[in-house]
């Protein structure tokens, strides 16, 4: 399979060809995301706005407001920190059409380090209102979202590593934004993940099997707006919610599913995410045990929570 931002590439080509409406602003990271081809082959529709990120978000709400379908990219730190105002305003407040991509969000900026590396940017855009926050580790869901969210109205972000290539859909699913998908049943507990945490969640199921605790799996990749119904559903249904993310504990994903459980069905719970913290330099797999979101560490609290319920069923 290819990597995702082959897939973006040949996404966002497919719907510039057919739409001329769609158009596509990169702060200076074309070769790294390797859209170059995008303004070779559509230079009235592909525009490369310079190391100046928070202009990018002026112009392509300007572009919104005259009818154009903008997608804007630029690593997660720069896509959501350096612009905030930007998107906040001329965005949300404004309730243009913008389409906003993170690329290598959390760990997965790996090598480019602590500066690079946003373990909040969720967390500043979920306080944003008119917003719309998707989180994507698989090509068939990036594909379906990426035209999804051409062909819907508002302020979204995305983000999704640049090199990630994980599959877990057969590409014959539907999805929908704010909905999530249950990859994998099971009725001892549910691990609710986004991202790259999917992946590491599926595995941790996979040895979790062995010892026969049943993990349900559910890739929440809206994380905003929340599925509040598959959340309650979950946790009547299995009475163990584990929560997995590649952001900050606080502000994310866990914070997300914590207060429609806190509100409406108090369950056995336990976030795992980055801890409060900065990113460093390190490849992927160094850096999800570094801060705790590899998939020994959804293992152990799964584990954790299910077996501390059977003793208090005994």
């Amino acid at each position: 399979m290819e990597e995702l931002r082959k897939v973006f590439y040949n996404t966002m080509a497919e719907m510039m060809h057919e739409d001329p409406r769609v158009v596509y602003l990169d702060a200076d990271l074309a070769g790294a995301m390797g859209t170059a081809g995008l303004f070779h082959e559509f230079p009235q529709q592909a525009f490369d706005m310079g190391i100046m990120e928070a202009n990018m978000i002026g112009v392509a709400a300007g572009m919104s407001i005259k009818g154009k379908i903008p997608f804007v990219h630029s690593f997660g730190t720069f896509a959501s920190r350096r612009c905030a105002d930007q998107t906040f305003l001329s965005g949300c407040y404004n309730k243009t059409n913008l389409k906003i991509i993170g690329s290598d969000p959390g760990i997965t900026a790996e090598t480019n380090g602590g500066t690079h590396m946003p373990f909040e940017d969720i967390g500043i855009y979920r306080s944003f209102p008119n917003m719309t926050i998707v989180d994507i580790d698989e090509p068939y869901l990036l594909q379906k979202i990426l035209k999804e969210m051409a062909h819907t109205y508002g302020v979204m972000y995305l983000r999704f590593p640049r090199k990630g290539k994980t599959v877990y859909y057969s590409g014959t699913e539907n999805f929908r934004i704010g909905k999530g998908n249950i990859v994998r049943d099971g009725a001892d507990a549910t691990v609710i993940a986004c991202g790259i945490e999917v992946g590491y969640a599926l595995e941790a199921a996979e040895k979790l099997a062995k010892e026969n605790i049943q993990v349900r799996v559910v890739d929440m990749f809206t994380i905003k707006p929340l599925d509040q119904e598959l959340v309650i559903r979950c946790a009547e249904e299995t009475g163990v919610i584990v929560t997995a993310e590649n952001h900050n504990i606080y502000g994310g994903l866990g914070s997300a599913v914590a207060e429609v459980l806190a509100e409406n069905c108090p369950t056995v719970f336990q976030r795992v995410g980055v801890p409060d913290t900065f990113g460093e330099v390190g490849n992927k797999a160094f850096l999800a045990d570094k801060f705790g979101i590899s998939a020994k560490y959804i293992e152990g609290a799964v584990r954790k929570l299910v077996l501390k319920e059977k003793g208090r069923g005994v």
